[in-house]
């Protein structure tokens, strides 16, 4: 039974990705969490004010509270034949200390989340929460872009950065997880130019000890971005999946800051799945 970790706030994206983690882990036995953190500012601010006779507790915890229980009430009816378990949390802290503290006291396995764009830039897919989660909480991730229709995900597609190794524990995770939920996986080692590295020399033999009886195809692209590669990619084949190891200062740092890679998460229309070095 997987401990997963659902992140919403109330926009029709972060219910969406809610919707998405029960198709994906429909037949299995799993707990979800569902995890709404209230803005201390936004609270003071707007409720205190504004309901003026109400008390303090109706203003800050009743609100949110049964919001949530809507949400997790209709979860609850969408997956009546499954064998899922929910609870509720509100907190009002800061978001990523709130996350934080719920993977560590309920052994999270994996925390499942919309993109939270910014509002009227329909360009910009990650929002500032989905990025601070990625990058600094130490768990694994599965982001759900906007409006993105549930499809099984039975192609999934790792692009490798010079220094990304598959020898690791992440991506034993990750193998873990395509080969429960996945048909095939796709392997790209991108580097800057035509010199073998040492993580390439050691991507045969991991390759035929990790994926022995699995269907993947693996490929090496020299002199090309990152972000030119995984679009390409992602448009010539039938991907549904794009997940990364994550490393800090590496591929990550590249993908989400980097002048040419930042055109990935604005282009990317399929859920992106995360794994910690």
């Amino acid at each position: 039974m997987r401990n997963i970790l659902l992140l919403t706030d109330f926009s029709d994206n972060s219910i969406n990705a809610l919707h998405y983690a029960l198709k994906l882990f429909s037949g299995s036995s799993n707990i979800f969490f569902v995890l709404h953190v209230e803005v201390a500012n936004t609270f003071l601010t707007d409720d205190l004010i504004a309901d003026g006779n109400k008390s303090i507790y109706d203003s800050l915890v009743e609100k949110p509270k049964n919001r949530l229980k809507k949400v997790v009430s209709d979860l609850e009816a969408a997956s009546k034949h499954e064998n899922f378990n929910f609870e509720m949390l509100v907190d009002h802290d800061v978001f990523l200390d709130s996350v934080n503290q719920v993977v560590a006291s309920k052994d999270i396995d994996l925390i499942v989340m919309g993109t939270n764009g910014a509002t009227g830039a329909k360009e910009v897919i990650f929002g500032s929460n989905t990025i601070n989660v990625i990058r600094k909480v130490t768990c694994p991730t599965l982001v759900i872009p906007e409006d993105f229709e549930y499809t099984s995900p039975k192609e999934i597609l790792l692009p490798l950065d010079l220094s990304d190794s598959i020898g690791g524990n992440s991506f034993k995770s990750l193998l873990t997880f395509a080969k429960t939920h996945s048909e095939k996986l796709h392997l790209i080692r991108v580097k800057p130019n035509d010199e073998i590295s040492v993580e390439e020399q050691k991507d045969k033999e991991y390759i035929e000890t990790h994926l022995e009886g699995f269907n993947y195809e693996y490929h090496v692209v020299s002199d090309t971005p990152m972000d030119h590669v995984v679009n390409s990619y992602t448009q010539t084949h039938s991907i549904d999946v794009v997940a990364l190891l994550v490393q800090k200062e590496s591929l990550f740092e590249r993908f989400f800051t980097g002048s040419s890679t930042t055109e990935i998460s604005k282009k990317l229309k399929v859920p992106l799945l995360v794994f910690h070095v």
